[in-house]
């Protein structure tokens, strides 16, 4: 029997690094010595994270619950403050302490030299814990304590540069946005709680509600509203349509806060958390489908939006919006597995593509300011033969590329694949979900080479005298790029399927978390469809290399091309390029509308009501003055002279009453 009870420690190492930082951080002021805190706080986590790994890995049974103690208890409602490991968590406190350890050592490098050195590692440090505490927590509230801290955390780092106007503005609408789907949430949860209430069971623990699902009647309404509210949580932490509109935003904080949101931690949390109540998602058909859908479109929706965008880091933001509708999708046909597969494979790839274009912004902002210059680092159209210049990141980012491109024997690939696959044979998907995916799966591979090509090819655009200034950045940075890039490259080869002779170990160790509920509700890819598998793998493999070439031909071949087509299609390109104008529709129907209504109820009701009678009882208190002081004169006869007509009233209510 293996023991479980450190896990504690995963969670409390980055908490301790949060506290050290954040409060003696000033003090210390050495960035060496703050950068060590915070980094070997979570590196620590990552160690035990192991040990845990690895001791479930050669355990018989799968699931184990740590309560440290409890709560709150409320009538029949006993809440414990516990954690719980099964290969869905497991996998998960991997990923967030590995890449997270890795973004954290590549911030000493990137970050030196910034004011707020010490707030930013203890914010990246309470990032880290809240994510912890979302994939551990082993009942709901505890998930929302860790789902509730991520959004702060991001409201924190996204508006890291505070004196900046956009970045404070981008700050606030994560928040506000992420308010918007944790209401959802709240909704799902309490309604969720009073059905299975109205049976005697009173619980949020994970563990009961998986074994009292039964009792709610598949695909009612109950169920179905339940999963739709938890559904609209999922798509305000993972930015999915309609509430993705503050991830793309979310750049204008440090390069390495966009690689530790977009990879490793919060916008993997709707996921997550769909995964782990994936035996109440297949008993609602209906949501899963909407769930599917909704993926579907912002996989293709977001991919559309990345073809014209020019700046390094905004290309990657709707790079990720896409591979999280990927994500969705496999979800919302019933492949847990593989959407939680897609899940680390991106975590891998993404990580190394952001922090890349880090690696290129540090050394494009280094060679501008040696040259005196204000030119934007991160604009794609400055860049150009920085290959020569910056071969490791250059490497790194090529073969995160080539991953996120769906290239055979990459990361990428076995996930993306075994996504479509699912799509298209699923017996809750269909040939119109897969086209869209291998639509979007194109549109990819030619978005991000277009990328690479702009970057990294061609001449050099960098202004003449910031040229000889470009250069490769410190090992403190390429160390996490070829980690990073390593794991891009070999990251899928644990789920081979077996249609190319592997195992699907990935599948196998997920499947005590999911195996329950497919088999139960009937999910899964239809036999009769296995002759398709690899016609269709040959297609994405296909619609890849096209996506390739076109970029190959647009940016390296004839560069002049891309000038020409927006030219002839101005209109299309102008709506591509303003993001479809969603954020400019949102302003006019929401922000706009919801300023005008405060603006009413301001000069409507609270200038006139609530200011009116504050307002009002002091000027009845000041009016109440000006009468009382007439007898507060500071004169004895006046006093005298009250005093005795006050005694004739009494005297003569005394005589005539």
């Amino acid at each position: 029997m293996h023991d479980y009870s450190l896990i504690w420690l995963i969670p409390f190492f980055p908490l301790v690094g949060f506290l050290v930082n954040g409060l003696l951080g000033k003090k210390i002021g050495n960035e060496k010595v703050i950068g060590a805190i915070g980094t070997l706080a979570i590196a620590a986590s990552f160690v035990v994270s192991c040990k845990m790994f690895f001791q479930l890995l050669g355990d018989v049974e799968k699931t184990h619950e740590v309560i440290l103690f409890s709560w709150m208890s409320v009538g029949q409602l006993q809440i414990d403050w516990g954690f719980l490991l099964d290969p869905l968590s497991a996998l998960m406190i991997m990923v967030v302490t590995g890449v997270g350890s890795l973004i954290h050592l590549y911030s000493n490098g990137y970050m030196h030299g910034e004011e707020g050195f010490y707030r930013y590692f203890a914010y990246l440090n309470l990032f880290c814990f809240s994510m912890l505490m979302l994939v551990l927590g082993n009942n709901a509230l505890v998930m929302f304590v860790g789902w509730e801290g991520v959004g702060l955390c991001s409201y924190l780092l996204i508006g890291y540069y505070f004196e900046k106007k956009s970045a404070g503005d981008a700050a606030k609408k994560a928040f506000v946005v992420n308010r918007v789907g944790d209401f959802g949430f709240l909704i799902g949860l309490f309604t969720l709680f009073w059905a299975l209430g109205e049976h005697g069971v009173w619980t949020f623990q994970f563990t009961k509600i998986a074994e009292n699902a039964h009792l709610l009647p598949a695909g009612g309404v109950v169920v179905t509203v339940a999963t739709l509210c938890f559904f609209l949580g999922a798509t305000g932490k993972s930015a999915q349509i309609p509430l993705y509109t503050w991830l793309p935003d979310a750049m204008e904080g440090p390069t390495p806060v966009s690689a530790l949101i977009h990879a490793a931690t919060m916008v993997t949390a709707g996921v997550y958390m769909i995964g782990r109540m994936n035996g109440l998602f297949s008993m609602a058909p209906d949501t899963m489908m909407v769930i599917a859908i909704v993926g579907a479109a912002t996989a293709i929706f977001a991919a559309s939006i990345g073809l014209a965008q020019n700046d390094i880091k905004r290309v990657l933001a709707y790079s990720t919006v896409s591979q999280l509708g990927y994500m969705f999708l496999a979800m919302g046909v019933g492949a847990f597995s593989a959407g939680i597969f897609h899940l680390m494979t991106h975590a891998f790839f993404k990580a190394c593509l952001f922090l890349g274009s880090g690696s290129v912004i540090h050394a494009m902002h280094h060679a501008y300011h040696k040259a005196h210059l204000h030119d934007d680092p991160q604009d794609m159209r400055n860049m150009g033969g920085l290959a020569k210049k910056m071969p490791i990141t250059f490497i790194t980012f090529f073969v995160s590329t080539l991953a996120i491109s769906g290239i055979p024997g990459l990361s990428g690939f076995f996930s993306k694949d075994e996504i479509l696959w699912w799509a298209f044979s699923s017996t809750r998907g269909g040939w119109i979900l897969w086209l869209i995916g291998f639509i979007a799966a194109g549109m990819t591979a030619f978005y991000m080479f277009r990328l690479v090509f702009m970057t990294f090819f061609g001449k050099q655009k960098t202004d003449a005298r910031a040229k000889d200034h470009v250069h490769e950045s410190p090992l403190v940075i390429t160390i996490p790029l070829m980690v990073l890039g390593l794991l891009a490259l070999v990251g899928g080869w644990v789920g081979i399927p077996a249609a190319l002779g592997g195992a699907n170990r990935f599948e196998h160790f997920l499947a005590p978390v999911f195996e329950h509920a497919q088999e139960t509700y009937g999910i899964h890819a239809q036999h009769s469809l296995q002759a398709f598998e690899f016609p269709l793998m040959g297609c994405s493999i296909g619609i890849a290399l096209v996506g390739i070439f076109l970029a190959w031909i647009m940016y390296v071949k004839n560069p002049e091309l891309p000038g020409r087509l927006v030219a002839r299609f101005r209109w299309l390109h102008t709506a591509i390029f303003n993001k479809w104008f969603v954020d400019e529709l949102y302003d006019g129907l929401f922000v706009n509308a919801t300023k005008r209504l405060g603006r009413y109820f301001w000069k409507g009701f609270d200038v006139p009501v609530i200011d009116g009678i504050v307002n009002g009882v002091g000027w009845l208190v000041q009016g109440s003055s000006r009468v009382l002081r007439f007898i507060q004169n500071g004169q004895i006869h006046s006093y005298a002279m009250t005093m005795v007509l006050g005694m004739v009233v009494i005297v003569a209510v005394y005589v005539f009453k």
